[in-house]
């Protein structure tokens, strides 16, 4: 896992965290990584980071420099599908948080 290279604070971050189901994953890895990839192209988008339990438990955290650009992800028209397919398919359960980052902390190599 990389650390997303992310601006000095404040900026935003929207943690989503899901338990996976236990169907058939077909599509999900594929959709998880557009997702990511379109989301990179928005507007205010600053990085994602992301991890995933054997248990299915997982978190991802995307990092926003507004709640403004958080709104139009969510309401972005292949997002909203990845949503529904989500919601359908491969989530028991899920949350999400929408925070804002005051400081942050870094210990490097």
């Amino acid at each position: 896992m990389l650390f997303a290279n992310t601006p000095t604070p404040p900026y935003y971050a929207v943690i989503f965290t899901s338990q996976r189901t236990e169907s058939d994953p077909t599509g999900y890895h594929t959709m998880a990584d557009l997702m990511v990839e379109l989301a990179s192209k928005q507007p205010g988008f600053l990085g994602v980071e992301s991890a995933r339990e054997q248990s299915g438990l997982g978190i991802t955290v995307s990092y926003w420099d507004s709640l403004d650009s958080i709104q139009q992800w969510k309401e972005n028209l292949s997002h909203l599908k990845a949503q529904e397919k989500g919601k359908r398919d491969w989530y028991s359960s899920y949350i999400t948080r929408i925070c804002k980052v005051e400081r942050d902390y870094t210990k490097s190599n």
